[in-house]
């Protein structure tokens, strides 16, 4: 007999972008799946999920020209998905950025933030130099990146000039083409092999929407924080609060 009692609802907010949230989605389904191991037998063990997607959060590309648009729907999203949750993560790294607004609202779920699971990843595995690649708002570093408090933590590579400029072109490309578009590929690779950190954080939804199976990036560890969001979740949903350190 199946029991689904004792496990906790998780929320996905997206549309920044869609395909973000799905990729989350299937990342926390696979996650969950291999944490229980053999228990999991199918449908009746998948997490309970609600996403919620909205596509005027596309405007967190350019944060700094609509900060109230964005956060008044961002605000608005999350109350409405927290009434049906007991945790929630946002599909996109930038709008992240909002941690301490969320939680001052005192909604009954909890925020799980891209850039603590990353901070706790980066502890727990002893990397101490990252390169950041992100949507112009994070790797910035400036009051819109919810991802500078890793340079309290640990050395931070960041793309400047024109290299920043195509980073930023190449997530809108992703958003517009999808991740499979055979010209974003070998654009991707030479954004990886100008980089110097021997680890790099895909701090970017989109980006992992682009296949890097088979390329070379001269040993570079590459950190999906997708995926690490998604496995932290998964653990949440089983009921492994103690292994969420960081939300």
């Amino acid at each position: 007999m199946h029991t689904t009692s004792h496990r906790k609802r998780i929320g996905i907010i997206t549309g920044s972008g869609p395909e973000a949230g799905i990729d989350l989605w299937s990342k926390l389904l696979q996650a969950s799946r291999e944490l229980q191991g053999k228990a999991f037998r199918g449908d009746l063990d998948a997490p309970a999920v609600t996403v919620h997607s909205e596509p005027s959060l596309g405007l967190s590309m350019e944060l700094d020209r609509n900060d109230e648009p964005v956060w008044n729907c961002l605000r608005d999203t999350a109350i409405a998905i927290a009434s049906r949750v007991d945790y929630y993560a946002i599909a996109c790294n930038t709008l992240n950025v909002y941690q301490p607004r969320l939680d001052a609202l005192g909604l009954p779920a909890r925020f799980v933030s891209f850039a603590d699971v990353a901070a706790d990843f980066l502890k727990e595995n002893g990397i101490d130099k990252v390169a950041l690649l992100g949507a112009r708002p994070v790797i910035e570093f400036g009051e819109w990146s919810h991802y500078r408090r890793l340079a309290e933590h640990v050395e931070v590579e960041l793309p400047r000039g024109a290299s920043a400029e195509r980073l930023h072109q190449l997530i809108y490309d992703v958003k517009a083409l999808g991740g499979g578009a055979p010209q974003l590929r070998p654009q991707f690779h030479a954004l990886l092999s100008e980089l110097e950190a021997p680890a790099v954080l895909l701090a970017c939804t989109e980006l992992p929407l682009i296949p890097i199976g088979g390329l070379d990036v001269a040993g570079k560890q590459i950190i999906d924080v997708t995926a690490l969001v998604a496995r932290r979740l998964a653990q949440l949903a089983n009921g492994s609060e103690g292994m969420a350190s960081g939300t």
